[in-house]
């Protein structure tokens, strides 16, 4: 079946909205601060993980001020589950700091001041100004790079050109929510290594050559 990239998106959107009607993050967190520590400890570490995580060093440090009189040795402590724990720390104390001191300890809701704090790149950054503040992103992880490419809504090779492509191709007001679908897609259904082919709603409009039904 040959189905135009506008067509593909309004298929997605109508099948994926009755699985997903409310998309959003599965990161726990009540405030812009405690969704960008999140999801600096998100990176090659799952959600699950990571709210068990912050469940704990947010009930120590809520906020940058508090965070940022932490000892990095107690946030180390905290999160040494998880993958590259050390460096995450740091980044974290680090940036909590930058925040107090030069952001009168709040997030702010521009790329390039979230893109100036420490452990902070492009993708956090979209995570961030989506879900936190409501600005249209499209933050690309593996997740949605994989789909993205598999259905045929873009033919790329790295997140930044994924990023660049699906901007381009889905309409301003949706980028959110599509961020969500493509990315809870790949995380239950379109899996790297065994994907659920006969599951997927969206296997009608799938360009990937090795998809089973």
């Amino acid at each position: 079946m040959t189905t135009s990239v506008s067509e593909k998106i309004a298929f997605i959107e109508k099948a994926l909205s009755v699985i997903w009607p409310n998309p959003k993050s599965e990161l726990n967190f009540e405030s812009p601060f405690q969704l960008l520590v999140a999801t600096i400890m998100a990176a090659q570490a799952t959600d699950k993980k990571v709210n068990e995580l912050t469940a704990v060093l947010f009930k120590a440090a809520p906020d940058a001020a508090s965070m940022s009189r932490m000892d990095v040795e107690d946030i180390r402590t905290i999160i040494r589950p998880i993958n590259y724990y050390n460096n995450k720390a740091k980044n974290i104390l680090a940036m909590s700091r930058r925040l107090v001191d030069e952001f009168g300890g709040e997030v702010p809701a521009s790329r390039e001041a979230l893109e100036s704090l420490p452990g902070v790149g492009r993708k956090t950054a979209n995570v961030v100004l989506g879900n936190a503040f409501g600005i249209p992103a499209m933050p690309v992880d593996t997740h949605v790079h994989r789909v993205s490419n598999r259905i045929g809504l873009c033919k790329t090779s790295k997140p930044e050109e994924t990023e660049e492509a699906l901007v381009k191709v889905i309409p301003e007001e949706k980028l959110i929510d599509f961020h969500h679908y493509l990315l809870l897609h790949g995380r239950y259904t379109c899996k790297a290594k065994k994907p659920e082919c006969a599951n997927c709603a969206i296997r009608e409009i799938c360009e990937w050559p090795e998809k089973t039904l």
